[in-house]
């Protein structure tokens, strides 16, 4: 296994492994949501949820206050993110096992926005809900977890992040900055637009479906053809220009996680995405 396999994805046979050992201190993060009914992921972790996992709210936990110009799911200050994360009671040493039932695109903003922080010890379940239940993981549907919380410490990195004024001021300059967009191929055109009040993409921006990166088994592609995939997508475009993005900075954070896994590092999150776009009228 590569090295860089160890810090993206887990299977669920080698989480129930990691679980029994008591050496180890494990945080799962349960992240769970539906962007159409934004209670359901919380009703369904009540419901049944891997031991020990804490409920990790897309809205609440893994984003910040919205303000009407920043997006959809602004990504929340670092120091609400390590408020959060102490609350959880993360150590230095934990290790962070993210998962949802969506693909991972959910689990994958949680594995994007610990590594910003500078916690690079953090997977996401491949396969997710699906595949634990599968294996006949452990389910429990008590609220139990028992951490205590923490005073970790951490730095932020953020090279890992692109903010709309480096977007606007280099947009088209491919020395600089390739975008690729992580929303479904018809939005991603303009079409069927439900989530924002404008559709379309940033210009200069290429597409890269967020499902491309799943197996017809719900899991992520084997790191070769996801390395494949990518360096036909970008050519000779160099990794360290890439700028993920889509609706709101949660699916192209599936994107990072699959190039990272592919061994392709270095390429970096516009979290505001199409949704902090289009607020402003004098960039459409």
């Amino acid at each position: 296994m590569n090295a860089h396999h160890h810090h993206t994805l887990i299977s669920a046979a080698e989480l129930a492994d990691l679980l029994k050992q008591a050496d180890h201190d494990v945080l799962v993060l349960d992240c769970r949501f539906s962007l159409a009914a934004p209670e359901a992921g919380q009703q369904a972790y009540l419901q049944g949820h891997v031991p020990g996992a804490i409920y990790a709210n897309l809205d609440t936990d893994l984003s910040g206050p919205k303000t009407g110009l920043n997006g959809r799911h602004p990504l929340p200050t670092p120091e609400a993110f390590l408020a959060t994360l102490r609350r959880w009671g993360l150590q230095d040493h934990t290790e962070v096992i993210a998962y949802d039932d969506a693909g991972g695109m959910f689990a994958a903003r949680a594995w994007w926005m610990l590594r910003w922080m500078g916690h690079p010890l953090v997977r996401v379940l491949d396969g997710g809900w699906a595949a634990w239940q599968a294996q006949g993981g452990e389910v429990i549907s008590t609220d139990a977890s028992s951490r205590t919380p923490s005073n970790v410490q951490l730095t932020p990195h953020d090279e890992h992040l692109t903010r709309i004024d480096f977007v606007q001021t280099n947009l088209g300059n491919r020395d600089v900055m390739q975008l690729v967009d992580a929303r479904a191929p018809d939005r991603f055109r303009g079409e069927n637009e439900t989530l924002d009040p404008v559709g379309g993409h940033i210009p200069g921006a290429i597409n890269r479906f967020f499902q491309l990166n799943l197996g017809a088994d719900g899991g992520f592609k084997p790191a070769q053809v996801l390395r494949d995939e990518f360096t036909a997508l970008l050519g000779s475009q160099p990794v360290g220009t890439v700028v993920h993005q889509c609706g709101s900075g949660v699916t192209a954070c599936h994107n990072l996680l699959a190039m990272t896994h592919a061994g392709l590092e270095g390429s970096r999150l516009y979290a505001g995405s199409w949704s902090e776009w289009c607020a402003d009228q004098g960039r459409l």
